[in-house]
C-alpha cells in the first residue's frame, strides 16, 4: 500500500466517523445478532422458530478419575527452574542417531553402505519439503 492509499484511508475514515473500524459488537449489530461467549452451538433453530438441541452437538467431556494420583493440582512457587539447552539438529543427531551406529558397530552389525537403517536419507526424491541449501533456515 503506497503513501497515497494510506493517505485515502485515513481521509475516508474521518470523513466517515472512526465507528466503521470499531469493534462490531452487538449494540452495532441488527436485532438478532448475539456474538456469545465462543461457545459452540448444541442444537439448531426450527422452522418454527423453537431451539432443538441436536445429542451430536452436545459436547462430551470424559475426565479421568484421579484416585491414587499423587501430583497435585498446582506447581509451587518453590520449585526451581530448569534450564534446558535449545535442541539443535547436531544435538539431535548425537542423542537418538549415534547411539544406535556405536551399538551396530559393537554388535558387529554395522554397514556403511545401508545408512538408510539410521534414518539417512541419500536423495530428496518424493519429499514434499526438499531439503536444498536455499530452503535452509539463515
Amino acid at each position: 500500500m503506497g503513501l497515497l492509499g494510506a493517505l485515502e484511508g485515513v481521509v475516508s475514515r474521518s470523513i466517515r466517523g472512526a465507528d466503521r473500524v470499531s469493534k462490531f459488537t452487538g449494540k452495532r449489530g441488527p436485532r438478532d445478532y448475539y456474538a456469545g461467549r465462543g461457545a459452540r452451538p448444541t442444537g439448531r433453530h426450527t422452522c418454527s422458530g423453537k431451539y432443538a438441541i441436536v445429542p451430536e452437538m452436545v459436547p462430551e467431556f470424559v475426565v479421568p478419575t484421579l484416585t491414587g494420583c499423587t501430583l497435585r493440582p498446582y506447581v509451587s512457587y518453590k520449585t526451581p527452574d530448569v534450564k534446558a539447552e535449545a535442541t539443535t539438529a547436531r544435538s539431535l543427531f548425537e542423542s537418538v542417531i549415534v547411539p544406535e551406529i556405536e551399538t551396530a558397530i559393537r554388535n558387529g552389525t554395522f554397514e556403511p553402505t545401508h545408512l538408510e537403517n539410521y534414518g539417512f536419507e541419500p536423495t530428496q526424491e518424493g519429499k514434499l519439503f526438499k531439503l536444498y541449501p536455499k530452503n535452509y533456515t539463515q
